[in-house]
């Protein structure tokens, strides 16, 4: 597994050449995609300290390595129903400068590398809140994935609330 630094280091060198590499994960049966960048790196699914009064979304903190991120399941933050098994669960650590975030998902897949080709429209969507994130639609190898703005996704209380717990 590549290190923070390294992953940094080799998303910089893409993006510098035009290009775009995206960390590919599964929620349920859909495939999303955020951009690399903002990937600090992935691990097992934590022990969690659940905390009271939270929204059922929050699994709760973790420490990694000295430092306290709060976890978020995706899953339920966006109503979708998860896998029966939790064998390949996931915890992406986020960078959402100035805090790190954790977010529980099925799987990680692998990492994309997107050409402007390879993106479509983003759809006309019923419900306001879903097209809110959702940046666009990226096809490839007969799949759709969709790529989403995880800053919208967790909308801005779910961060002054990890940041709270953080500190």
């Amino acid at each position: 597994m590549m290190s923070a630094e390294e992953i940094q280091v080799e998303a910089k060198r893409v993006v510098a050449k035009g290009l775009d590499r995206y960390l590919t994960f599964s929620v349920g049966k859909e495939d999303f995609a955020i951009p690399l960048l903002k990937v600090k790196e992935v691990i097992a699914v934590p022990d969690t300290t659940p905390l009271p009064y939270s929204p059922e979304y929050f699994t709760g903190i973790m420490n990694l390595r000295g430092q306290v991120i709060s976890v978020i399941d995706i899953r339920r933050k966006l109503g979708i129903e998860s896998r029966k098994s939790e064998e390949e669960n996931a915890v992406i650590i986020l960078d959402l400068d100035p805090l790190f975030i954790g977010i529980v998902v099925d799987s990680v897949n692998n990492v994309l590398l997107l050409n402007e080709d390879d993106f479509g429209d983003t759809p006309e969507m019923e419900h306001k809140k879903a097209s809110e994130f959702l940046i666009g639609v990226a096809k490839k190898d007969d799949r759709l994935i969709l790529l989403i703005e995880i800053e919208k996704v967790l909308d801005i209380e779910d961060l002054v609330m990890a940041q709270n717990h953080a500190a």
